[in-house]
């Protein structure tokens, strides 16, 4: 195919040998089907945005740290300048949170490097090779739901221990590789620590996976994992290996009848005082 012009430096300088196809055309960046030394590879090559998109962005990117005040300042006022801090910033969080994620053995896509503005990573395989179907796309025993669901809510477990949450996680960006389900797509990562929404984004990842394979194992959606995990990273006792029940009720703490009826009466004796006080004063 024509060699797009995304990809043409890459293939200037030997990067990659060979543009065999497009393999996910979206809003925010085109995913091809690359072959760099002699592997398939898949090459993702994001596209330029504009100020509406990035208005969408900001509750996503609340949090994140900016290289300094004028980079801050000019984000905020939304320049041109800033305008194009915040596109660089976008494709940064993906490519720097798939490196982390990579490097503690999650189940993402093993990058190779990120050169002109384009993410180069491995190629997410079924069986026979070709490109893994999405979650959405297959059917499961409920078995088999049952093993994907506790992998995937490691993973989310796993992102959320180093202060990360996909902010994003559906049926639609997970894949399914013969040894189990890989996450994709990472450019909306959220910053559990400083993000005011995190705690509803990483409900909503974990809901939206517990649904999805809730389908073929209905006992997955009583499960309330989301709110175990997020009371272990307030604590700090989040790891990539904590065990999780998927049961978790918020610790309810009896009244203490007594002092609250003495309480009371002391404010109503105090009224009462001062109100004779006001009585005899006037």
């Amino acid at each position: 195919m024509k060699v797009p012009a995304g990809l043409a430096p890459l293939i200037d300088d030997g990067i990659i040998d060979e543009v065999v196809r497009s393999l996910k055309s979206g809003k925010e960046a085109t995913v091809y089907l690359v072959r760099a030394g002699g592997a398939l590879c898949c090459a993702k090559v994001y596209r330029d945005m504009g100020q509406r998109s990035f208005q969408k962005r900001s509750r996503y990117q609340e949090g994140r740290k900016v290289r300094g005040s004028r980079e801050r300042r000019a984000m905020e006022k939304s320049t041109r300048y800033g305008r194009k801090e915040q596109e660089e910033h976008w494709k940064n969080a993906e490519v720097d949170a798939l490196f982390q994620f990579s490097s503690l053995g999650l189940r993402v896509p093993k990058p190779h490097g990120y050169f002109y503005d384009v993410l180069l990573m491995a190629l997410v395989t079924d069986a026979d090779g070709d490109p893994a179907p999405r979650l959405g796309d297959v059917t499961l025993s409920a078995e088999l739901a049952r093993e994907y669901h506790e992998i995937l809510i490691r993973q989310i477990a796993g992102m959320l221990s180093v202060g990360l949450i996909h902010g994003d996680l559906s049926e639609f960006n997970v894949l399914v590789s013969p040894d189990g389900p890989v996450i994709i797509d990472f450019p909306q990562v959220v910053n559990a620590a400083g993000n005011n929404a995190a705690f509803e984004m990483l409900e909503r990842d974990a809901n939206n996976i517990r649904g999805t394979l809730g389908r073929f194992a209905p006992e997955l959606l009583e499960t309330r994992y989301a709110a175990e995990m997020w009371a272990l990273f307030k604590e700090g006792e989040l790891r990539v290996d904590t065990p999780l029940t998927g049961r978790f009720s918020h610790a309810v703490k009896a009244a203490d009848i007594a002092a609250v009826m003495s309480s009371i009466e002391d404010a109503r004796a105090e009224a009462l005082k001062k109100a004779e006080m006001l009585r005899r004063g006037g």
